[in-house]
């Protein structure tokens, strides 16, 4: 496995010109790196999940966004674009991936972005390195696994943010 390098960021997401090494160093207050988060929403509505590797040290084996941390060059979309071909095989250009908000955490920005895509379950490629499995849910079904926390907890405020955005979109409603 390869070492990911990041870009610091300050709290605007400008680069600070210094790097770190993935899970070896503690940032400090007020440096940040670029998360990004994808959310793949079909055309009727329904949500494109995926649920993590058992052996991933963050989150092993939950439902979540697709997604993952940009690494020292990259901006925002590409990493999104990045993410969502490495562990779906997904393919998106500036036309069809649209950033929707940005969310600062603890020491990350979370940049969050949406695509409306109808791939088929079985015309999906996973990173099994990153993704266990994928699926399609409606709405109801991932309003039922956030609320029962089969699905990854990002917090109220990010789900109601996510999802108003989605909605402006004309995207799913959950």
């Amino acid at each position: 496995m390869s070492v990911e390098i990041w870009d610091i960021l300050d709290e605007n997401g400008n680069k600070t010109g210094r790097t770190t090494l993935r899970g070896r160093c503690m940032l400090k207050s007020g440096e940040y790196h670029l998360v990004v988060h994808i959310w793949i929403v079909s055309a009727k509505g329904s949500y494109l999940i995926q649920r993590r590797a058992e052996d991933k040290k963050l989150m092993p084996g939950e439902w979540a966004a697709t997604g993952g941390a940009a690494v020292s060059g990259e901006d925002s979309f590409e990493a999104a674009r990045r993410e969502l071909f490495e562990e779906l095989g997904i393919e998106s250009d500036e036309s069809s991936l649209k950033k929707i908000t940005r969310i600062k955490r603890r020491n990350s920005l979370v940049d969050v972005w949406a695509i409306v895509c109808d791939i088929p379950e079985d015309r999906l490629v996973l990173q099994r390195s990153e993704v266990a499995e994928a699926k399609w849910v409606t709405s109801a079904e991932l309003d039922r696994m956030i609320r029962n926390g089969e699905f990854h907890n990002y917090g109220r405020e990010y789900f109601d943010s996510v999802f108003e955005k989605i909605r402006e979109l004309g995207g799913a409603v959950v």
